[in-house]
């Protein structure tokens, strides 16, 4: 499985052609507490850069961009009935939604692990 990072705090963990997308604790530590989540509907094709979520938390409301192109498969219903879990696990159980991947070579691009601490590391 592999796990790649955008400069706007998004992850994304690929296995195959499917892609699962959330935010990272960096990003949901700068948010604050997350109370509410809007996802993207099953089925919608969205692009790379496309705005696909919208996170409020108590200190902001903020877009989830889409870090690579693909269609919409699964949307994780738990964190709209309860956001808190982006809070306590944004890296598991915190997931958004699941993409089929239409365009691998996206992910070239994006920073892997140590390349994302690196990254954070420098805005601290």
């Amino acid at each position: 499985m592999t796990v790649r990072y955008t400069y706007d705090h998004e992850w994304v963990s690929v296995n195959g052609n499917i892609a699962t997308i959330g935010i990272t604790a960096y990003a949901q530590a700068q948010l604050g507490d997350v109370v509410f989540v809007e996802l993207p509907a099953v089925g919608s094709k969205l692009c790379q850069g496309d705005e696909a979520s919208v996170v409020e938390s108590v200190k902001a409301a903020s877009e989830v961009y889409m870090p690579v192109s693909g269609e919409v498969v699964e949307i994780n219903g738990v964190i709209e009935d309860e956001p808190t879990t982006v809070n306590s696990d944004p890296a598991g159980e915190g997931w958004f939604f699941k993409i089929k991947l239409s365009d691998p070579s996206e992910l070239d691009d994006m920073m892997d692990d140590d390349a994302y601490k690196s990254y954070i590391a420098e805005l601290d």
